[in-house]
């Protein structure tokens, strides 16, 4: 039987972008076309690769890169956005996110790069100013300049940034219940049709497979997760992961399996995810507390996992 026009229409849809795919699922009246939808995520996401990414070498990021200290450039109003964003938490979490870390990423070969063993040598270890102290912003103009060297890596922000983005348009589009992701970030706003909350799986922290550990229901916030999983390179017989350690210079050693964050965008859950990586979890509860968040912690215990919620 087919269904009325005002009787909700399940849509799911998606698309390939930055090395992954994005995903929205939301309810409309039967007659609405969903195509016009469908292309407004497409865009909105790819505005964000187009603007953010370290893989394309015409990037507004990479361009940022490769401009002369001390000169200032053009920006589009996303990418300020996201720079605006990811300062303000570098600063709130002094430093351990830091989203200055392009030439730690790219040597360690965590970019389009292979590995560069002397690079990491010249770097591991060395002292280096936080980035919020060393890019300057100029808002009303849409300017960026730096006062030192440094490489821009907006990896840990920008598929957040473009999560809260697709939330938007549907939002324009009059949606008010949707659940969008972009590979492990989600949002979700409003509720299923049985006005039950949103549920999402959290990920079991596996570096061979993909598996639910347990469930978290959403509603009108967002979640990111951070792992040790996923992307590593092996150094001495030990996985390291791709997260980087501003204060060593080099990723990330003993850390939580992952770190997932339950905050009102996306873009911060995603970034305060990094955050709780590298800080650890005594730090984490102090700027949790202080930001409105929630996190899950999990730990490896021998063959099993451990969660810690603060």
């Amino acid at each position: 039987m087919s269904k009325t026009p005002f009787e909700p229409m399940r849509h799911a849809l998606n698309g390939p972008t930055m090395g992954t795919r994005w995903s929205a699922l939301f309810y409309t009246p039967a007659a609405t076309d969903p195509e016009p939808i469908r292309d407004a995520l497409a865009e909105s996401v790819d505005i964000v690769d187009r603007q953010m990414s370290t893989w394309k070498p015409d990037s507004d990021l990479m361009r940022i890169n490769h401009a002369p200290i001390g000169t200032w450039c053009s920006v589009p109003r996303e990418l300020m956005e996201v720079l605006v964003k990811g300062l303000e938490i570098g600063r709130l979490s002094d430093g351990a996110f830091d989203i200055g870390m392009g030439d730690i990423v790219t040597a360690w070969g965590f970019g389009p790069q292979e590995a560069d063993t002397q690079a990491i040598r010249a770097m591991l270890g060395k002292a280096r100013a936080p980035t919020h102290d060393t890019l300057k912003l100029d808002t009303d103009a849409l300017k960026v300049c730096k006062c030192s060297p440094l490489t821009l890596d907006l990896s840990g922000i920008a598929k957040g940034y473009a999560v809260d983005r697709m939330m938007a348009v549907l939002g324009r589009f009059g949606i008010t219940d949707a659940l969008v992701g972009l590979d492990g970030e989600m949002r979700a706003c409003g509720a299923r049709p049985d006005g039950q909350a949103w549920t999402i799986a959290l990920e079991r922290p596996d570096y061979e497979a993909r598996a639910p550990l347990s469930v978290i229901e959403l509603a009108d916030a967002a979640v990111a997760t951070s792992g040790d999983y996923r992307h590593w390179v092996e150094a001495g017989g030990k996985r390291l992961s791709h997260t980087m350690d501003p204060a060593c210079g080099g990723p990330l050693r003993d850390t939580p399996a992952s770190v997932t964050v339950l905050a009102k965008t996306c873009m911060e859950a995603d970034a305060w995810a990094t955050a709780f990586m590298v800080s650890g979890q005594q730090k984490s509860e102090i700027w949790a507390k202080r930001s409105g968040l929630n996190a899950v912690f999990i730990y490896r215990d021998s063959d099993k996992f451990r969660q810690s919620h603060i």
